[in-house]
């Protein structure tokens, strides 16, 4: 495997991809999705979300020929398969037969240039409605979205070869990034309209269930590209942009619980609010704060334990966030709000790594700053910022 294995180390960089293969699978209720390098002679799995013990890893081989991903790379087209026995193309097919599947979707990945990469594919043993436009919009833009993260990887790699300094190419990464989330949101609000169109229709239980999913895959994604935009704009621009006013923000805060517990209904969140003095401060960047937090909580804290907030206005605005389980690292607690700074982590808890450095820039745009503290016992982490967000004179 050692010619493909600058290919597979080319998609392990791309921290979205594991949450791409996850996303395909709870979106479509396909048991396997993968990311295949695909030649004339040879097809390359190089990542992969298995939950039907198909049994391929990165670096596993199929032979080309008894793949349909083949066919994609000939024809420059997905194959969309809802049911294989009942396809008129391919039911009498030897590929279905001889891997056990009858729902199948495959999607190439074209790189900038034109050339033919691979492909996004999943299959599973069950039929599955796919030939609908919101299935096959979130395939082509994941597909797009790793051909995105492939191009730029080989352009970082050609400018460090020509010994661009750390400084030029961080500037490159990020000028990249800015350009991603910006490209991404239109295709994103076309797939986001699909499925408000869709949930208007009149649909069966499995459809609407599907539809939602897919709708909270929307959501996810989009708040994915407002942190990648908002790293972009504090690296980039000025700093993050605030709109201040002393709206109540209990409510702000009260609603973000309720959809992070609509999210997690097995988590427990308590919360202890005692807002009696105005607080001036962008509300909408407060909220952002309080759930990436509070997500972060959810995510690292012990499941069975609940997460606890609490906010105060006693002469200053505090919110603390806190929650059991395994105390942060000293060496992750040392990097904890830089950019893509991660510790080691599960597989559900893989992301991007910019919601706590995001976090700490609304804080610090608020005159505010965030101090965690983290043992055995409990990890907090706690906000303030002065009443009228404003630096002490």
């Amino acid at each position: 495997m050692s010619d493909f294995r600058a290919d597979i180390d080319a998609i392990e960089t791309i921290a979205a991809v594991p949450t791409i293969l996850n996303v395909v699978c709870r979106v479509t209720g396909m048991g396997f999705a993968a990311v295949a390098r695909v030649t004339g002679q040879r097809w390359v799995c190089l990542a992969v979300n298995d939950e039907i013990n198909f049994g391929l890893k990165p670096g596993g081989e199929l032979k080309v020929e008894t793949t349909i991903c083949h066919e994609v790379r000939d024809a420059r087209e997905a194959v969309i398969i809802d049911h294989a026995a009942q396809d008129p193309a391919y039911c009498g097919h030897p590929t279905p037969a001889m891997y056990g599947f009858q729902s199948y979707i495959s999607m190439p990945i074209f790189l900038k240039d034109g050339s033919f990469f691979g492909t996004l594919c999943a299959i599973d043993p069950k039929p599955a409605k796919l030939k609908n436009e919101g299935v096959i919009g979130m395939f082509r833009l994941f597909a797009e979205l790793i051909a995105f993260h492939l191009d730029a990887g080989q352009r970082l790699a050609t400018a460090e070869a020509n010994l661009l300094d750390a400084r030029t190419a961080a500037e490159v990464r990020e000028q990249f990034i800015a350009v991603l989330g910006h490209d991404l949101r239109n295709p994103l609000a076309s797939i986001g309209a699909g499925t408000q169109l869709l949930q208007k229709a009149p649909l069966d239980e499995k459809a609407r269930s599907i539809v939602a999913l897919m709708d909270q895959s929307v959501a996810r994604m989009a708040a994915l590209i407002t942190n990648i935009l908002d790293f972009a704009r504090g690296r980039l621009g000025g700093g993050l942009t605030l709109t201040r006013s002393d709206m109540p923000l209990e409510p702000v805060l009260k609603q973000i619980i309720a959809e992070l517990q609509a999210v997690h209904p097995g988590r427990a969140i308590g919360a202890e609010f005692d807002l009696a003095q105005p607080v001036v401060a962008d509300s909408a960047r407060i909220g952002q704060l309080f759930s990436n937090l509070v997500g972060n909580a959810l995510t690292y804290g012990a499941k069975d334990e609940p997460v606890r907030v609490k906010a105060t206005t006693n002469g200053r605005f505090v919110l603390a966030v806190c929650n059991k389980g395994v105390a942060i690292p000293a060496a992750t607690m040392a990097r904890l709000f830089q950019p893509f700074a991660r510790g080691d982590v599960r597989r559900e808890q893989q992301g991007l790594g910019l919601g706590l450095y995001i976090a700490s820039e609304i804080a610090r745009a608020h005159c505010g700053k965030i101090d965690v503290t983290s043992s055995a016992e409990e990890t907090c982490f706690t906000f303030s910022m002065p009443l009228d967000g404003a630096a002490p004179r």
